[in-house]
């Protein structure tokens, strides 16, 4: 927990006194009251998410490391991220992703000097922007840096492919400051197989992708099973010596046939491993109706086009808004992230979900309730009007996913 203000304990107290079931407590409270609860523990509380992808956002927008451009990562209408709207949310440490398309894997360094320069960004960011921003390695830099009353940025690469065929990356990204390796993105790479590929180039993990398995443990860099396929999931369970990540995944359950996601026997194997599964609030991987509405998007993005806007544009915003109020099959919900945290703790208990948002990765397709990094007390809200205790709460933020990452330090030795 941080530090708590005067307001949220009195808040709490309030809370507490409703009723002699501690439980019970909070789901019985009005709902002005329950969303005054809600907003205090997502200040109280450490809130991480594992996927967040503003460094490649600002790539795209050409985002340079020149003082001038410095205000975007602070306040912006624009994305899904900014520290202005991360405050008001309660989030304190966002990893961002180091997004390495697939397409640089056909290039003679596999990605690295792109993984490098979005590092770049980063570390200019927090230097630049000191008294907002901080990087993180560990859990105990991020609860440190949030009593400072800074934002966190710890770091994950999302795509394995720029360790090449030289272990000595690993290495390498760890001084860098990355601090979990998604092993594949959207196509087989030199290490694993991906769930959206039907190459099957190595049915799993390759024999070098053992080694950067392995590797991984030693030094002490989380291993993220997010994207890859059953095959490889299971060649890494077998293996790990650490527990590991889904950065940011849903449950299969919801969305059947989409391997992107993990099957209830897959959620109980990461839970057996001691690992934690981070919840991708993407329509598409919340709701298989969602799933079933991608033509739906294309004609949104037809409409914009035709009008010369993106959907990043202010002035898209109500076209954006009006088109959802029309179509409202086109986006789940709040309550449906709540349905897949639910059904994960119905599996395998509290101690293993998480929140991986995929915020600036998912597009228009985000929850009504969640559209951006100001709205995680609606998701704290909804858990608990289901009966969740602040406890449980505490577990799903932060809690669970820093017990993995100071595991992992501990198998590493640091």
């Amino acid at each position: 927990m941080r530090a708590c203000t005067f307001t949220v304990l009195i808040v709490l107290a309030i809370a507490s006194a409703c009723s002699t079931s501690h439980k019970k407590d909070y789901a019985s409270l009005p709902d002005e009251q329950l969303h005054k609860v809600a907003d205090s523990l997502a200040r109280a509380y450490i809130i991480t998410d594992g996927h967040v992808d503003l460094p490649y956002r600002l790539k795209v927008k050409n985002f340079r490391l020149d003082r001038e451009y410095l205000g975007i990562p602070v306040e912006t209408k624009e994305g899904d991220f900014d520290y202005v709207r991360a405050k008001k949310g309660g989030l304190d440490a966002p990893f961002m992703s180091i997004y390495i398309p697939s397409s640089y894997q056909q290039k003679p360094d596999m990605g690295k000097a792109l993984a490098d320069s979005l590092i770049n960004m980063i570390h200019f960011i927090a230097d630049s922007v000191a008294d907002k921003f901080a990087l993180a390695g560990s859990p105990d830099e991020i609860i440190a840096n949030t009593k400072a009353g800074k934002i966190s940025l710890p770091m994950g690469m999302e795509n394995g492919a720029p360790i090449g065929n030289d272990l000595a990356n690993v290495k390498y990204f760890y001084d860098r400051g990355i601090r979990y390796i998604t092993l594949t993105h959207g196509k087989d790479n030199q290490i694993c197989d991906s769930s959206y590929d039907t190459l099957n180039t190595s049915n799993g993990l390759s024999p070098f992708g053992e080694k950067v398995v392995a590797e991984m443990n030693r030094v002490g860099i989380m291993v993220d099973i997010s994207h890859v396929s059953d095959s490889t999931f299971y060649d890494v369970m077998k293996i790990t010596k650490a527990p590991c990540i889904a950065s940011h995944s849903s449950c299969r359950y919801f969305t059947p046939g989409f391997q992107r996601n993990m099957n209830d026997d897959m959620i109980k194997a990461l839970a057996k491993n001691g690992g934690v599964i981070q919840i991708n609030f993407g329509a598409s991987f919340l709701d298989s109706v969602a799933r079933r509405n991608d033509a739906l998007r294309d004609s949104l993005e037809k409409i914009l086009q035709e009008k010369k806007l993106t959907s990043a544009d202010q002035d898209a915003q109500p076209i954006i808004d009006q088109f959802a109020r029309d179509h409202k099959e086109l986006f789940s919900d709040v309550e449906r992230v709540a349905d897949h945290i639910d059904h994960v703790v119905k599996l395998v208990g509290i101690d293993h979900v998480g929140i991986g948002s995929d915020y600036d990765g998912v597009g228009d397709s985000l929850p009504v309730g969640l559209k951006d990094v100001s709205q995680y007390p609606n998701l704290i809200y909804v858990l608990l009007k289901r009966g969740y205790t602040p406890a449980d709460i505490e577990k799903i933020c932060s809690g669970n996913v820093f017990r993995v990452w100071n595991q992992v330090i501990a198998v590493a030795g640091h």
